[in-house]
């Protein structure tokens, strides 16, 4: 069956973004972003959303469409996704769906069952806990009450230690029963997948190089500008990268340099966990993607009429 779908993964500055554009204008595409935090407006610059004249006309879905003070999580984006993927198929386009989060593409593109969630009180007396206790502890907790779990998180992961313990409270677990359906080849449409390989230290070398850019083109000014509001950033916005390295800053807590190296080595640490996702992602078909975005953007476009 000719794919309906088309997805398209890669590493932070890998290029995906102008493939993806390319690809668009060349079969009649549509794209819709995988990225968990490009979701969110207000940090347009930090988060590289594609500006007006990078996205050469081609319609974006899930692009700063949530304000900074909302929760938001992966199930409201599959929702989300899923209807419109549905909406662009029925308009006779193609959807794109490009992904800079592994779980947030896998979401787009399959029916994925997602673990329950405490209330909000609740969810806040496991955090108090866990500060409280301390991260070593709290994760000493949870291989007492999950051992699959606590073993699929590094004692360190403060967020997801507290969501594991939600989890247990409620009767579930983090760790997936059986078959884990994240990296099962199951997709709602007839889908192909393409992941762009590029050289680790070619991705260094744009991180470093866009990591100062981003920070001077905006990126800054945004953070301060969202600090200025009383209300509270969600819980995911306050999580993105940069955003506690600028609010230090700000505070004069370190200076622009150590910002700039913080923010940069945060970047490659999640391209490398992006790298991991991309070869255990299902009939993901790779594709060079060290070369000018129109030459990876052609290649692709010849494999799906091939």
């Amino acid at each position: 069956m000719p794919a309906r779908v088309v997805a398209i993964f890669g590493p932070t500055t890998s290029g995906k973004t102008a493939v993806a554009i390319t690809l668009a204008l060349a079969i009649d595409g549509e794209i819709i972003s995988a990225d968990s935090m490009q979701v969110y407006a207000g940090l347009e610059r930090l988060t590289n959303q594609p500006t007006d004249d990078e996205r050469r006309g081609v319609p974006h879905h899930l692009v700063g469409h949530v304000d900074p003070w909302s929760g938001y999580d992966v199930a409201r984006f599959a929702a989300e996704a899923h209807a419109v993927i549905d909406d662009v198929l029925a308009r006779g386009r193609t959807p794109i769906v490009v992904g800079g989060s592994g779980l947030y593409l896998r979401a787009a593109l399959a029916e994925l069952a997602f673990p329950p969630r405490a209330d909000a009180a609740e969810r806040q007396r496991i955090q108090s806990a866990v500060e409280q206790a301390g991260p070593v502890a709290a994760h000493a907790r949870l291989v007492a009450i999950d051992p699959a779990a606590a073993a699929r998180i590094p004692a360190g992961d403060t967020r997801r230690i507290v969501r594991a313990l939600e989890l247990a409270e409620l009767g579930a677990s983090l760790a997936p029963a059986g078959r884990d359906a994240l990296w099962a080849a199951d997709a709602r449409h007839a889908t192909r997948s393409f992941g762009l390989l590029v050289p680790r230290a070619v991705l260094h070398e744009r991180i470093n190089a866009r990591t100062p850019r981003l920070l001077a083109e905006g990126g800054i000014a945004e953070v301060a500008a969202l600090l200025a509001d009383s209300r509270p950033l969600s819980t995911t916005m306050a999580k993105a990268h940069g955003v506690g390295d600028v609010t230090a800053l700000l505070a004069g807590e370190i200076d622009a340099v150590e910002c700039e190296r913080l923010l940069a080595t945060r970047t490659r640490q999640y391209a490398k966990r992006q790298d991991t996702w991309l070869r255990k992602l299902p009939t993901a078909e790779l594709v060079p993607g060290d070369r000018a975005a129109a030459a990876v953007a052609t290649e692709i476009a010849a494999r799906l009429a091939g």
